[in-house]
């Protein structure tokens, strides 16, 4: 965790008995759903830690569900998410680990939508804050208070100078940039925490930058609209 805010200390409105099983559990879920970019036609939840010990007693298992459906951490409609995910033709399934895991409320998403598979790995921390450390096993350090870009690219020179150049010609201020790569010359995947969320008419400028491959926009303010950007 790289900062604490009055988010953190005050805590998120929200339904559920407890902010890290409930609150952070939606939140998670609701940055897997934007990393795959559409509502999950399947999704497996492996939980770890206290997570794995209390889900069901906690409602983590109908925030985890609600989150995948986009619901917000105060939706009246979670008590009642596997109704809702079964009405939206959304699979659910979980199971539990003994591995170890970064911190005691771990969750890892794996996700279908048709062909795309996608993988999040991230924990509760308190508050409602949350931390995600994986996305297709590529290492990140998100929290999701901020609007999120998740570049896919191949590691060539110019490539990220290109993209924050774009980002300061449009007047979007860098937050937080982290990046990781399979290796020199490989695919490689950053994410960026801006202060403003970048326009439609900037992601298509970053999407034309050569190298390339795909970018996805992760958004947990309400009413953001983050699916198949």
């Amino acid at each position: 965790m790289r900062f604490k805010d009055v988010f953190s200390i005050i805590g998120p409105a929200m339904t559920g008995p407890s902010s890290s099983h409930t609150a952070g559990a939606v939140r998670l879920a609701r940055v897997a759903r934007h990393w795959l970019g559409a509502q999950p036609d399947r999704a497996r939840m492996t939980l770890y830690g206290s997570f794995a010990d209390t889900y069901k007693g906690h409602g983590t298992d109908l925030a985890l569900i609600a989150g995948l459906l986009n619901y917000d951490t105060d939706d009246h409609r979670i008590p009642d998410a596997e109704q809702w995910a079964e009405q939206a033709g959304m699979a659910v399934e979980f199971a539990v680990s003994g591995l170890p895991a970064p911190h005691p409320n771990t969750v890892r998403f794996e996700l279908w939508k048709g062909e795309d598979q996608r993988t999040l790995l991230g924990s509760s921390i308190g508050g409602g804050s949350i931390h995600v450390q994986q996305l297709n096993e590529f290492r990140v350090n998100l929290t999701g208070e901020l609007p999120t870009l998740v570049l896919l690219h191949s590691d060539k020179p110019g490539t990220l100078g290109a993209v924050t150049s774009a980002l300061g010609a449009a007047d979007i201020n860098i937050a937080y940039m982290h990046v990781d790569r399979k290796g020199r010359d490989g695919e490689a995947l950053t994410a960026i925490e801006t202060d403003s969320p970048p326009t439609a008419e900037l992601i298509a400028k970053l999407r034309s930058i050569p190298h390339m491959y795909e970018i996805k926009m992760i958004n947990l303010k309400k009413g953001a609209e983050s699916d198949a950007v």
